[in-house]
């Protein structure tokens, strides 16, 4: 398949099983990536769940085999507003090199590989190749120089990509949210663990800004037992699609860019067909809609739930009771209880449209406000408030009081430094380490947004076991999947 977004022209386009065949040669450089390096010491502090240990990488090689690659090849599927951050990251480096981009938008992928080309032109890279396009994800996992790839398509394809890709040993970066239902989640988890991947989630709040460090104040107990936590993602849930068809103003494999939703024509707020992503709005209009994404709850929820998750040490487990709102028409309100957290007994968390706790407005300096996205964490001893923009705590010695040499903290790659989540994805490939959004975390934080979005969906209490992955009630073991539609069935995990 492909993506969202993206062309093809007819230099860039080849046909499976022929394109960048670089026979033994890709297949060693691979290899010994895969041979190289004890696993990285990771600082997870993981509690019992029902996952293999080989989901944090503990079974892959203990000790080097030939040195690791210089350089890493990468393979781009699924190239539009996020993916071009991406790809002017890792063309800015001289540790990895992009050789092939795919997605279903001819417009796009032109764009995208001039772009690549362009960038390595001007940086004088005389090292590398011309950039190949396709439309068909499987003919640039085929090729054998293929180190890894990294995921940007819509929701509703990230699945059958990232299983595509861990058989064929490719390592992964796939963005968030990572799947479109619970099943899906379960099978990135087996597919990854199966085929021995190196996976990073894209939920790069693990690795920049404050949130780090409050999930360590939270974690080494300085607000005492937490009893609540607030979360606000700027939105709701999403709705059923029912915009009106439209004709593409530029070519697009319409077909293959639904996949497994339901046929339906055209529409641009969807696809976007042709356009440069810097033109159009930045949150795509697919993710508006239940066929292809979460909303809000699953676009700002795996990023925020997925810090909830982390500060209450329940990475690789879950919340086991899920309530829909007391009002049955109301967008916000639905609550999730975690039990057996370290953190606290019981603890409930809701999705609220703002925040039950004043901060700074930075916008109107002296005044105050109720945030309208972030998380608000409650314990016995205080609260503290954590956003992009900001940290804040009541009492405010919480926060000014700095950890001590003796508190635990969470896995911190580079250090505090910023921007260092695709870095310590480079590292994990080369160390077959363990990345700090592995598959387990992205697995684990969307099932948490999926299931608030089956409250608001089924207005249904529902009683969730996180290591089984089923509902208590088997009529609702229904709701883990949705019909796929024929001809894009979910591929074996093999």
């Amino acid at each position: 398949m492909s993506t969202n977004q993206t062309g093809t022209g007819p230099r860039s386009v080849r046909t499976s099983g022929t394109a960048g065949n670089t026979g033994a040669a890709g297949m060693n450089r691979r290899d010994a990536i895969r041979g190289a390096a004890a696993v990285a010491g990771a600082a997870l502090v993981l509690p019992a769940t029902g996952f293999a240990p080989s989901a944090f990488g503990q079974d892959v090689a203990k000790t080097p085999a030939t040195a690791p690659a210089k350089r890493l090849r990468l393979g781009f599927i699924g190239v539009g507003k996020q993916s071009s951050g991406h790809v002017g990251f890792f063309t800015g480096r001289t540790d990895c090199e992009i050789v092939a981009i795919c997605d279903v938008d001819k417009g796009r992928r032109e764009l995208f590989v001039k772009q690549v080309d362009d960038k390595y032109r001007d940086l004088k890279r005389a090292d590398v190749k011309p950039v190949t396009g396709y439309v068909d994800h499987h003919e640039l996992l085929a090729r054998p120089d293929v180190d890894a790839v990294v995921i940007g398509t819509p929701d509703h394809w990230h699945t059958a990509i990232l299983i595509d890709a861990a058989k064929a040993k490719k390592d992964i970066y796939c963005e968030k949210p990572l799947t479109l239902t619970i099943a899906e989640a379960k099978a990135c988890v087996e597919a990854v663990q199966k085929h021995g991947v190196v996976m990073q989630t894209g939920s790069q709040q693990r690795s920049d800004g404050p949130f780090r460090e409050v999930v360590d104040y939270v974690r080494n107990g300085k607000l005492g037992k937490i009893k609540e936590v607030y979360v606000a993602l700027g939105g709701s849930h999403p709705v059923p699609c029912d915009l009106p068809g439209e004709t593409p103003t530029s070519e697009i494999d319409w077909d293959r860019w639904l996949g497994q939703a339901p046929k339906r024509e055209y529409a641009k707020r969807l696809g976007h067909a042709g356009e440069n992503p810097s033109g159009y709005p930045f949150n795509p209009g697919w993710r508006e809609f239940r066929e292809y994404s979460g909303g809000y709850v699953t676009d700002w929820g795996a990023h925020h739930f997925d810090i909830t998750q982390w500060a209450l040490s329940m990475d690789g487990s879950g919340p086991v009771e899920v309530h829909p709102p007391e009002d049955a028409k109301a967008d916000y309100g639905a609550k999730f209880v975690y039990r057996g957290s370290p953190a606290g007994d019981e603890i409930v968390v809701t999705h609220v449209q703002k925040i039950p706790f004043e901060v700074p407005d930075k916008k109107n300096p002296g005044k105050m406000q109720q945030p309208g996205n972030g998380i608000l964490f409650v314990g016995d001893k205080g609260k503290v408030f954590v956003s992009r923009e900001m940290k804040v705590s009541e009492p405010g010695e919480i926060l000014a009081a700095p950890l001590s040499a003796g508190d635990a903290r969470v896995q911190n790659f580079g250090q505090g430094k910023p921007n260092m989540h695709r870095p310590e994805w480079l590292e994990c490939i080369r160390t077959r380490g363990t990345p700090v959004a592995n598959v387990v975390v992205g697995a684990g934080s969307v099932t948490v947004c999926h299931l608030v979005n089956l409250a608001y969906q089924h207005r249904q209490k529902m009683q969730w076991d996180p290591k089984s992955w089923t509902f208590a009630d088997a009529k609702q073991n229904e709701w883990l999947t949705r019909l796929r539609r024929d001809g894009f069935a979910l591929p074996a995990i093999g």
